[in-house]
């Protein structure tokens, strides 16, 4: 990532010395965060302030409650503005809070130009920006550009009659071998989710273009009248002062034109593929991906960074939910330095390996850090559309030890990183158990009991251990896990050794520390298949090395070959961990973390 300026290496030096011990209670966090921020802000914008941030995703709806009915708002995120500003984040991004009918939770907009009423007010929007602002906080929202909800009024004026303007603002099909009579079969045989893409207007008497449910039609982003929209919506919300957007679901924006049927998949000896449910695969490379998205955001880039300002320089950023299988599709997403495109593109290929195994995560790790060229990368561990981390990676009994290794593992590589609410305090997965008491009408009615939705992984921020986790005096919108009688924000602020302690020492050692936050990544130890160890280091700054046991048994290294017979000095390590002076014995318990500096 390049060698850092001399006034970046000074002032890093200078809130090191000031700023690297543990972090201790709430209180005392965030007055060292608001000691430290106005230099830190200054630098960070000269130099990118998302290269090395901290984003931070809020689900909304299960954030708090502040009027009783149940339902997270924006009043209940700034009232919390300041726990954010306590573990050292650098923006918070708000999966959408556009008006909607709910089907998908936000994800199927009705009005573009508005709030969820349930959720607040623009003016309660205003004044979230502002607040974050004043701690040095930026919002990014949510851009939702595939498909509208099938009440939108667009979509209402649109499925009235095949002459109405708004027709072709989405995608309208004849089917195959209509009559009179009968409808005939869909245009082609795309398809996702087990089940066909388009669906029938009696009406008008044709069919519209779905990707996801029925309830979310896809708009035609070859019209160019959906393009001006859009601009016209990215605009009016820079302009309320957010600091960039995260696109969703960006892959699917242009269908091939034609709409010819798709290649059926096949494997190496080729055979049709079919997957566990039965359903046979497609290539589907006429839904996704197609060059004109590329063209797309790099207008998307120019339109967004119009608004970066000289009181705040570089300060809109484009994420992108790219959803990449390999390297070479997540770098095309960058775009290139005359035609740029995301900056910070989702890399999912190391936090979804779902499995701790050092080899896999050592290779994802290097390709992350070392064959994106000048590009930064985005590590993503968790989200709102897949279960908890203790559900993928943790085996019931060393569940907080586990997120610990890969709290780790996000905030001590390079670049810049996306954490999920709940995950600094270690909350679980907690699905439905009845399919009377399911929410996600997408994903987790159509699919009982093979699939229980998301619900699991959106249950409500646990802040104490009160009735309802102290997220509503109502009845919260989902059950409130039993868990949440010890797992709360409350008790793990008096618990030094706690998991919320833990990301706030690894948070702020990644804002502070001259090498994390500036170094490069080398892989150490590279036969070891039962600990992750790695250093960063950059010239002039003093190397960090780091040693992650990916096992429940005790595990010791020695780095003396490739580390010399430099000193360490304990920087931050596991509950119970003896530091270590010497790189050639180095203990870790099951699942233990150290993290040193060569002296």
């Amino acid at each position: 990532m390049g060698t850092a300026p001399v006034w970046w290496t000074r002032y890093c030096i200078s809130v090191f010395a000031l700023l690297l011990g543990t972090t201790g209670s709430f209180a005392q966090a965030a007055h060292s965060a608001k000691a430290a921020n106005t230099a830190r802000e200054n630098a960070a914008n000269q130099l990118g302030w998302w290269k090395n941030a901290v984003i931070y995703q809020v689900y909304p709806r299960s954030f708090q409650d502040t009027n009783g009915d149940g339902i997270g708002d924006l009043k209940g995120i700034i009232q919390h503005i300041d726990y954010f500003q306590s573990l050292g984040v650098d923006a918070i991004w708000l999966t959408s809070v556009y008006a909607s009918p709910n089907y998908d939770f936000g994800y199927d907009v009705s009005d573009y130009f508005n709030i969820n009423p349930e959720y607040g007010t623009l003016e309660d929007f205003d004044l979230l920006v502002s607040e974050a602002k004043k701690r040095h906080i930026r919002i990014i929202m949510d851009m939702v550009m595939n498909h509208t909800s099938n009440e939108h009024p667009w979509f209402i004026a649109s499925r009235s009659s095949r002459d109405n303007p708004y027709r072709s603002w989405y995608v309208w099909r004849d089917g195959k071998g209509e009559t009179a009579t009968d409808k005939g079969q869909p245009p082609n045989n795309w398809g996702a989710f087990g089940r066909s893409p388009w669906e029938w207007d009696e009406k008008t008497r044709q069919y519209y273009y779905h990707h996801f449910s029925v309830q979310q039609p896809d708009l035609n982003w070859y019209n160019p009248e959906v393009k001006q929209m859009f601009r016209n919506i990215t605009e009016f919300w820079l302009k309320r002062g957010i600091a960039g957007y995260r696109f969703d679901a960006i892959g699917g924006l242009f269908e091939d034109p034609t709409y010819e049927d798709e290649a059926v998949a096949k494997d190496q000896n080729g055979k049709p593929i079919i997957d566990a449910h039965g359903n046979l695969q497609l290539e589907r490379t006429k839904e996704f991906n197609l060059p004109a998205v590329h063209v797309l955001m790099n207008e998307m880039h120019k339109l967004i960074h119009s608004f970066d300002t000289a009181s705040f320089p570089g300060s809109r950023v484009l994420i992108g939910e790219t959803n990449t299988r390999s390297l070479n599709e997540l770098i095309r997403w960058y775009g290139t330095s005359e035609e740029p495109e995301f900056d910070l593109p989702m890399d999912v290929q190391v936090g979804f390996i779902n499995k701790l195994d050092v080899a896999t995560f050592r290779t994802r790790l290097v390709e992350a850090e070392t064959e994106l060229g000048s590009h930064v990368p985005l590590l993503v561990f968790d989200n709102h559309d897949r279960p908890r981390i203790d559900a993928r990676y943790g085996d019931g009994v060393h569940d907080v030890a586990i997120q610990r290794v890969l709290a780790t593992v996000l905030f001590a590589s390079g670049g810049a990183t996306l954490m999920y609410y709940g995950d600094e305090i270690g909350m679980k997965t907690t699905p439905p158990t009845r399919i009377e008491d399911v929410k996600d009408k997408m994903e987790g009615y159509p699919n009982w009991p093979r699939n229980r939705g998301r619900d699991g992984e959106r249950t409500p921020m646990q802040w104490d251990s009160s009735v309802n986790a102290g997220f509503t005096v109502g009845n919260p919108w989902l059950p409130v896990p039993p868990s949440a009688k010890d797992i709360n924000v409350e008790a793990e602020e008096r618990d030094a050794d706690s998991l919320l302690a833990w990301y706030r020492a690894l948070i702020k050692l990644k804002k502070n520390n001259p090498a994390l936050a500036r170094g490069s990544n080398v892989m150490l130890d590279t036969l070891n298949d039962q600990v992750l160890s790695w250093k960063r280091e950059a010239p002039g700054m003093a190397t960090v090395v780091v040693s992650v046991n990916f096992t429940a048994g005790r595990q010791a290294v020695n780095l003396r070959a490739e580390l010399g017979r430099s000193q360490l000095k304990t920087l931050l390590k596991s509950p119970g961990a003896s530091s270590s002076l010497s790189p050639d014995h180095i203990e870790l318990e099951p699942y233990g973390v150290f993290i040193g500096q060569l002296h």
